[in-house]
């Protein structure tokens, strides 16, 4: 593909500022089709100000995850583990996508079932084809395979799902994944390598893109469709570091924003236990709420806080 092509032309900097460039013009020019199969929101009947995304275009995820995996398939070489991801991240935005098409939301059993079934692959193919050898500060630590598929399975399931909770601010997913994508590759560049930070750029390409169409007030959102996706891309990125307990820094505001809904939830369905009664989730409509913050002061708030967690995870690291 393309990468062969240049690779001994142009230098690694260059090709990955080409890649994330054409990534961002292709899903550019698809967002600015508004292509008519795209469903509509219908409002959100608990989110702080749901009803103002009632008729937007929703599930443009469906556009973006698939821009994304065309440049990856023409910017990036062909081999088992990219192709895998490629499947499964599809399989992961379909599913998405078919709930935000749905004229009634999927139950969350099934769509719970349904990630478990995508993050398990996920671990799997991992697993085939990397060390299960993990860093914790300077400790290097071996993992059993069999154990990392299970753990690396549980923090798939918790990207996918505080990522896609962080949706509900018009900016926020976008730009708090963009800042953990270029918080990763940054700083664990060497052991990514540049195949997988530029298959990262792409995605921070495409984001880009639909944060043109997202900023507030926005014209389009992605939904589960694109949240979901990305929250496994993220997951793969920092597995790929070597340092997956890098997660709760280089993704801390996504984590923050979104699990503490998820604990409130499992308490309460599963045990009868109340929590954070007081507390709105996820925390960015506790914010908008109870502390009269807007969207713009929310996406801004929240990417200074990551910027600066992120930061932190640099200095500890290097």
């Amino acid at each position: 593909m393309l990468f062969h092509l240049l690779e001994d032309i142009i230098s690694t900097n260059q090709y990955i500022a080409i890649a994330s460039f054409i990534a961002f013009a292709l899903c550019f020019v698809l967002l600015k089709l508004k292509l008519p199969f795209l469903p509509k929101d219908k409002g959100r009947e608990f989110a702080v100000n749901g009803e103002a995304s009632k008729g937007k275009i929703r599930g443009v995820g469906l556009i973006m995850v698939c821009a994304f995996i065309v440049c990856g398939v023409f910017l990036l070489p062909l081999n088992r583990e990219f192709i895998c991801y490629y499947i499964l991240l599809f399989l992961e935005m379909l599913s998405g996508y078919l709930d935000d098409a749905s004229d009634k939301p999927w139950a969350d059993y099934k769509k719970g079932l349904i990630d478990f079934i995508i993050c398990l692959a996920l671990s799997i193919v991992f697993v085939r084809n990397n060390s299960t050898t993990i860093f914790f500060f300077s400790f290097e630590l071996y993992i059993h395979p069999v154990v990392f598929v299970i753990l690396s399975t549980i923090l798939l399931w918790v990207g996918i799902n505080v990522t896609n909770c962080s949706d509900g601010v018009d900016g926020l997913c976008a730009s708090l994944s963009t800042i953990t994508l270029l918080s990763i590759t940054t700083i664990f560049y060497s052991q990514i390598g540049e195949q997988y930070t530029t298959f990262s750029y792409i995605m921070v390409g495409v984001l880009v893109a639909y944060l043109c169409f997202n900023t507030s007030p926005s014209a389009q959102l992605m939904g589960d469709a694109g949240s979901r996706a990305i929250g496994v891309l993220i997951v793969i990125m920092v597995l790929k570091s070597g340092h997956p307990f890098s997660y709760l820094l280089v993704s801390a505001v996504l984590l923050v924003d979104g699990i503490a809904g998820l604990i409130k939830i499992f308490l309460k369905r599963f045990f009868k236990i109340e929590v954070l009664k007081h507390t709105r989730t996820p925390i960015h409509d506790e914010m908008r709420k109870n502390h009269a913050w807007s969207d713009t002061q929310v996406v801004v708030r929240f990417s200074i806080i990551q910027l600066l967690l992120s930061a932190v995870q640099y200095i500890i690291i290097k």
